[in-house]
């Protein structure tokens, strides 16, 4: 009985190994080809290299996009960015946390709570009018909120975490 209980079992998991290497194959992210722009890291479920989720622009692009058309305080008349919706970026990360600690290439840091993102808004701009932004133009990620659309988006507090040339953000608590 013995091994008749053993050769299912082998059996069993020989059906099964291909189906959960299916399924880490389909939930596993691929690398960065570019430069990379952006690095998630935290209580995240899913990374690309080593504990973090590394993407590069093109990776980015491949996410469902969103445009906001706004004015900004630090800008001249109303400008379109597109970008990736940072709740989905979240979404798609397997997010855990309730905080994100956002830091620029100069290494500014602020805090997000993941609460207060709100579908469509706030965005990872990566393009301002249709180009992809540079360091020289706040890029190449920039928080926008829809300032223009309610007052609610005009107070010092997000105007703060509205942070230019973004690199990083850890997903915290």
């Amino acid at each position: 009985m013995r091994l008749k209980t053993t050769a299912t079992f082998a059996l069993a998991l020989s059906l099964l190994l291909p189906l959960t290497t299916a399924l880490r194959a389909a939930d596993a992210m691929d690398t960065p080809s570019g430069s990379v722009i952006l690095t998630v890291s935290g209580t995240i479920d899913k990374t690309n290299v080593d504990d973090t989720a590394q993407f590069d622009l093109e990776m980015l692009r491949e996410l469902p996009a969103a445009s906001i058309s706004t004015s900004t305080i630090w800008t001249e008349g109303v400008l379109m960015f597109t970008g990736v919706p940072i709740a989905l970026l979240l979404e798609e990360l397997g997010n855990s946390g309730n905080t994100l600690r956002a830091s620029a290439i100069n290494d500014y840091t602020i805090e997000i709570p993941v609460a207060s993102l709100e579908g469509d808004a706030p965005i990872l701009a990566y393009e301002m009018n249709g180009d992809t932004m540079h360091r020289r133009e706040k890029g190449p990620l920039w928080v926008i909120y829809p300032f223009d659309s309610d007052e609610k988006y005009r107070t010092s507090q997000i105007y703060s975490r509205s942070i230019w040339q973004l690199d990083r953000i850890e997903v915290i608590d």
